[in-house]
């Protein structure tokens, strides 16, 4: 089995290499290929890979290589992790929002469509050429902004699911609360990609007891402490949102907390530079310590039961993935992409039935589907009226002086990464 990872430079690559060594029963893979433009890093971490695998005994190669046309021949399954425009991007997208009182995030409101508008094209092009070498390999998706890029994958008729750690953050956090194996915890796990909310905790499967009253009951100071949330929001909703929800309950709070404190990825910049110097000890041959503070936590653990359900091995069989929404929720049109439970074979991802989603979520997930639509028009076809109107349709944004201003200071800083701007 080949697998192939575009963005294989990445810091978060180590976190994905223990999973691979730790699960090998689960995904057997014989031959990974780790594909990135900056050689410089993709050494370092391809370095650390090869010892990963041999001090864990797996018996796979490793290898690395910029050509992505060559990497990518010959694999059943191509990850997808990159940065188009790096963390300096990734600043930038954080900090000009907050100019005209917005939120300031990667994935999210202003800085979220930024980077789906640098993303959605390099993506496509990456799909192509893996469909004319490899045309049955799966893409898996663990790029931001998630929702946006799967759709933007399935509606160009690519065999794709998006992945994201969100669901298995809550699930692990949930089993151990709940003193039972992570496999045993179902989530009703219901929304779009960073717009979601856990409408039951059930153990066995969708027919177990419903345990979230309890852990609400019971747990909810640690719930609400690890959300960034006050308890009384979880206990009055009954349900537990999305860390990322956040930036819509309490966004002028997060406004005013984003202006006071380096940016996330001045923070992560500094972090990289460290973990990449500890990539580079030959003595170094697990993950380190420090990589836990980068995020991305169960990626590895994600990634592989998916791309094992995928590929017909012994994954689990239901995931929360990203996929077409097909009548789930009868509200949003089929080919809106939701993240949810779905059953996954090789066939791809089938969303399991969920519970009915309360109006106040409904509205909401509503609302950021129609932006997502605009979006993807942008990132698809270009211009400053499509990128105004996303803006405008945005919830986080939604005012007609803020969407022209975030519209100009959005073309300023992405102009390199926009071929038609």
């Amino acid at each position: 089995m080949k697998l192939a990872v575009v963005g294989g430079g990445s810091t978060y690559t180590p976190e994905l290499i223990d999973g691979f060594a730790r699960l090998r029963d689960t995904l057997p893979v014989t031959e990974l290929v780790l594909i990135d433009p900056a050689a410089d890093r993709l050494e370092l971490v391809g370095g650390l890979a090869r010892r990963i695998f041999a001090k864990q005994g797996h018996p796979g190669t490793i290898t690395t290589t910029s050509d992505l046309d060559a990497g990518v021949t010959g694999a059943d399954a191509v990850l997808l992790q990159l940065r188009v425009g790096g963390q300096a991007a990734r600043r930038q997208d954080e900090t000009w929002p907050l100019e005209c009182g917005c939120v300031g995030q990667e994935t999210t409101g202003a800085g979220g469509l930024a980077k789906a508008l640098r993303t959605v094209p390099v993506v496509l092009d990456i799909a192509g050429r893996v469909r004319r070498t490899s045309p049955d390999a799966w893409i898996i998706d663990f790029t931001n902004p998630v929702g946006i890029v799967t759709r933007a994958l399935l509606q160009a008729g690519h065999k794709a699911v998006g992945l994201c750690n969100v669901a298995i953050g809550f699930q692990r956090k949930f089993a151990k609360l709940l003193d039972v194996a992570p496999a045993e915890v179902h989530l009703d796990h219901v929304g779009l990609n960073h717009l979601t909310w856990e409408l039951g905790v059930r153990l066995g499967g969708p027919a177990g007891e419903d345990l979230l009253p309890r852990l609400i009951a019971e747990h909810g100071d640690a719930i609400a402490a690890d959300l960034h949330m006050p308890r009384a929001v979880v206990d009055r909703l009954g349900v537990v949102p999305s860390y990322y929800l956040r930036y819509f309950y309490q966004h002028d709070e997060v406004v005013r907390e984003l202006g006071s404190k380096p940016s996330r990825a001045a923070e992560v910049a500094a972090m990289e530079k460290e973990l990449l110097a500890l990539y580079g000890d030959p003595a170094l041959d697990e993950k380190p310590e420090l990589l836990a503070g980068r995020g991305g936590a169960f990626y590895s653990e994600a990634a592989v039961d998916l791309a094992s359900s995928l590929l017909g091995g012994g994954g689990s069989g239901v995931q929360v993935v990203n996929t077409y929404n097909n009548g789930t929720l009868p509200f949003l049109p089929d080919d809106a992409v939701i993240e949810t439970q779905a059953r996954v074979d090789a066939s791809g991802a089938t969303p399991l039935a969920v519970p009915a989603l309360d109006p106040m979520y409904a509205g909401l997930v509503s609302h950021v589907t129609a932006y997502e639509n605009l979006a993807l028009e942008a990132a698809l076809h270009g211009g400053r009226e499509r990128v105004f109107k996303a803006l405008l349709a945005h919830p986080l944004v939604g005012q007609f002086e803020y969407a022209e201003a975030l519209t100009d200071k959005l073309l300023a800083h992405n102009r390199e990464h926009l071929a038609w701007a």
